[in-house]
């Protein structure tokens, strides 16, 4: 078949996927395609799956009816964690032509190229537990931030995660190349890299040369990118000497995102999580003792099989007594060949909304009382997006959204800034006055 010309890809799920995204669309690049914009359309629409909850799969289906009204003769390829754990039912779906597992989808455009459209989607996606290499990949086209991949499957067996299935056993880059890609994306002209992966703490070098501790001293000294940031970091991974690590940094940034998932411990034993609800206390009292200024994210599952009325009130008031920033809130969801999915006590559907939104209004109390602490103080911001009815928006190195009158400030800039009234989602900010510079929090 003739190769078409242009492509157009849209990514769901985290931002794992968003960095392989990016290195999958610079593969069709150097082989002689351009990108599109998805609204553009395109010759081929090429969708990177996620598959942690039936919304993702659910999105999938919508994402390729879409691409099919955009143009009707594109093909459309559909890659990710959701193609390789159901890829037969994915080709069932009109408008697909072609699945990619998780081992084939690095060759993406061998694929395309060799691509005989018969009137029947093509699958190619084997058995992840046989071995697969590393692949790295990073983001590319917004300079101010990149989502550098470090790591890639987990041997954690979660009683309610499918990621081990669709990604397979843990595996990681070495040091050694991951500092020297900083080093390229931060020439560049990267202000920012986001180190992304699976389950990054498990990090351990490909060339045997140390574990998530050396990776980030080595990363420390790459003085071509001013920030860096931890993507997820499980609790029972992120050790003392990592906490104090970041503590005594000037490139890693006081932000850390740690797994929650239940503040009780029976849901924590059923959810075959690794440590119990007084570890995770443990961890945010070490960083706050060290970083009072730290940003803490949490992630919680509401809903899991056997949650009672008094268990979910047990992490409603953990979680609310912690000291902590924000939450990402994921209501339980049936995932086939998991053994949650097997369990008892299913909670009812309405129960488990209802839990997500108490916790979602937590989370907005939590991040409203974080943001006000700083309130009149100044810190250092990284404004990364164009200026928008003559405002330029950015965050501070403790993750504090602002929004700031542009007075001629650019994208991909680190300026002090005074921190004002706080809004529902950000804080307003302005530009300090040269006697107040001095005051600068760093």
């Amino acid at each position: 078949m003739a190769s078409p010309k242009s492509v157009a890809l849209y990514t769901l799920g985290c931002k794992l996927n968003f960095s392989e995204s990016s290195s999958i669309g610079r593969s069709f690049v150097k082989a002689g395609y351009s990108l599109s914009p998805f609204e553009d359309g395109a010759d081929i629409f090429v969708i990177n799956t996620c598959s942690v909850t039936d919304f993702a799969d659910r999105k999938c289906r919508k994402i390729i009816r879409k691409a099919k009204r955009l143009n009707p003769d594109s093909i459309v390829v559909v890659t990710g964690c959701y193609a390789q754990l159901k890829p037969e039912e994915i080709a069932g779906f009109d408008g697909v032509d072609m699945v990619l597992g998780a081992a084939e989808k690095f060759r993406i455009v061998d694929h395309v190229n060799a691509l005989d459209l018969g009137g029947h989607a093509v699958v190619k996606a084997g058995n992840i537990q046989q071995f697969l290499p590393f692949e790295s990949s990073w983001s590319h086209g917004d300079r101010t931030r990149t989502f550098l991949k470090v790591q890639d499957g987990c041997d954690y067996k979660c009683s309610f995660c499918t990621i081990p299935l669709a990604r397979g056993k843990s595996r990681s880059d070495s040091i050694d190349n991951i500092v020297e890609k900083a080093r390229k994306i931060g020439s560049n002209g990267t202000r920012e890299i986001v180190l992304t992966g699976v389950n990054i703490g498990d990090f351990q070098s490909a060339d045997g040369s140390g574990g998530f501790l050396e990776l980030i001293k080595g990363l420390d000294k790459v003085n071509t990118i001013n920030r860096f940031r931890i993507s997820s970091i499980e609790p029972n991974l992120c050790s003392d000497e990592i906490i104090e690590f970041v503590a005594a940094s000037n490139r890693f940034m006081p932000h850390f995102h740690m797994p929650l998932q239940s503040g009780n411990n029976k849901q924590l034993k059923l959810m075959r999580r690794r440590y119990k609800r007084e570890l995770y206390q443990d961890r945010v009292e070490k960083i706050k003792k060290l970083m009072p200024h730290a940003c803490i994210g949490v992630d919680v599952i509401v809903g899991f099989p056997g949650e009672t009325e008094a268990d979910f009130e047990e992490t409603y008031v953990f979680i609310n007594e912690l000291d902590v920033s924000y939450l990402h809130v994921f209501t339980y969801s049936e995932r086939p060949n998991t053994p949650a999915n097997e369990m008892l006590d299913q909670v009812d559907m309405n129960i488990r909304r209802q839990r997500n939104e108490r916790l979602r209004m937590l989370s907005m109390k939590k991040k409203n009382f974080f943001y006000n602490q700083f309130s009149g103080s100044y810190r250092k911001v990284l404004f990364e997006n164009s200026p928008l009815n003559g405002y330029i928006t950015g965050f501070t190195d403790n993750y504090i959204k602002v929004l700031c009158p542009d007075r001629d400030i650019e994208v991909n800039t680190l300026k002090d800034v005074e921190l004002l009234n706080v809004e529902a989602d950000f804080c307003e900010a302005k530009l300090p006055t040269k006697k107040s510079v001095s005051t600068v929090i760093l």
